[in-house]
């Protein structure tokens, strides 16, 4: 073989010789793998799949379990993550070991059982012939037998298993979309009742100090909350009542209020609205003084606050809900009433 030298260049030496007709990415020579030689070795890794796809139906038997057994205000504290929901973390690791162990198992099979001889086939129209039909079929009736999907009877039961199981956390999940525990309200119900009712007292929010008229400028916004908003979120171990108890009060010149959603529901100018975006339910507090229009930083869905909360533009098809409020005996701000509109996003009963 003729060799010539490769001159001057980068990382090379002016007296490297080149061999003609050298080729640096050769074909390398198959080597078969243990598996394919070996028996035992292919049982042992038609057991390791198997027991993959077992592993996963185990999990997914063990999310159901949690599903229904763990208390949805129980927690665990972990290290580096703090203290976290028991029912989340423990849903998250067996779903995703359950996905995973289907996944490891399916590339053990490939890596272990399958053929791994490399097959060339020549590029041809986009349009397949006519004969190409009886191929194709051909090639899947290979597949199938190289697969070894209907010679490792494990595998197959196995894996057919694992993939039948799987769907079933999910009907179990919807299932409390429309079925409802004893004694308990429906999703429904519970997104229509919140912690206002007559004479609870507005406090700050996130400081919980009661709050007096005086305490509110004309044009200025606060964010607020019922008085036992704390308590509730200690007792329950979730933010679900902030999420529909949240309001903002705004002040502002008592003639300029064209429209409220009761009779005599504002204080001295003073207006509580809540502060849940009706769109998808974003936390709203930017607030235009001059045009009284407050604006929600999601999906720019604004309303007018002087006029009953009314939608003036963006995708949002509810006003805002207005809380009554009025004062107690020591001058503080209190809800009059609960909300009489509910509160939140819009969903399919609210339309």
């Amino acid at each position: 073989m003729t060799e010539i030298n490769s001159g001057q260049g980068h990382g090379a030496s002016e007296n490297t010789p080149v061999k003609l007709g050298y080729s640096p990415v050769a074909d390398i020579p198959h080597r078969p793998r243990v598996a394919d030689t070996d028996p035992k070795a292919a049982r042992r890794a038609e057991r390791q799949v198997s027991s993959m796809f077992l592993l996963s139906m185990l999990f997914v038997v063990l999310f159901i379990i949690a599903y229904i057994a763990i208390d949805k205000s129980a927690t665990v504290y972990l290290p580096v993550f703090g203290v976290v929901g028991a029912m989340n973390i423990t849903l998250g690791f067996t779903m995703g070991a359950a996905i995973f162990l289907i996944g490891a198992g399916a590339i053990q099979w490939a890596k272990k059982l399958m053929p791994d001889v490399e097959v060339v086939q020549e590029r041809h129209d986009l349009a397949s012939p006519t004969e190409s039909t009886g191929e194709a079929a051909a090639n899947y009736e290979r597949g199938k037998e190289e697969s070894g999907f209907a010679r490792f009877k494990i595998i197959r039961r196995t894996l057919i298993g694992a993939m039948v199981l799987f769907p079933i956390p999910l009907i179990v999940m919807l299932r409390d979309l429309w079925i409802s525990p004893p004694g308990n309200p429906s999703p429904s119900e519970l997104l229509t009742t919140t912690l206002w009712k007559d004479g609870t007292r507005v406090v700050t929010d996130p400081t919980y100090l009661p709050i007096r008229p005086e305490d509110i400028p004309v044009g200025g916004l606060v964010s607020a909350a019922p008085e036992d908003l704390e308590e509730v979120q200690i007792a329950e171990g979730n933010l679900d009542a902030r999420g529909k108890s949240a309001i903002i009060l705004v002040r502002m010149d008592p003639a300029e209020i064209v429209s409220q959603q009761g009779d005599g529901w504002d204080y001295q100018g003073i207006v509580a609205y809540s502060k849940i975006c009706t769109h998808v339910g974003c936390p709203i507090a930017l607030y235009e003084q001059r045009t009284h229009h407050l604006l929600c930083p999601c999906h720019q869905s604004t309303f007018d606050l002087a006029d009953s909360g009314n939608v003036v533009f963006g995708p949002a098809a509810r006003r805002m809900p207005q809380l009554p409020i009025g004062v107690d005996v020591e001058g503080f701000i209190v809800a009059k009433a609960p909300f009489a509109e509910p509160v939140g996003p819009s969903f399919w009963e609210r339309g």
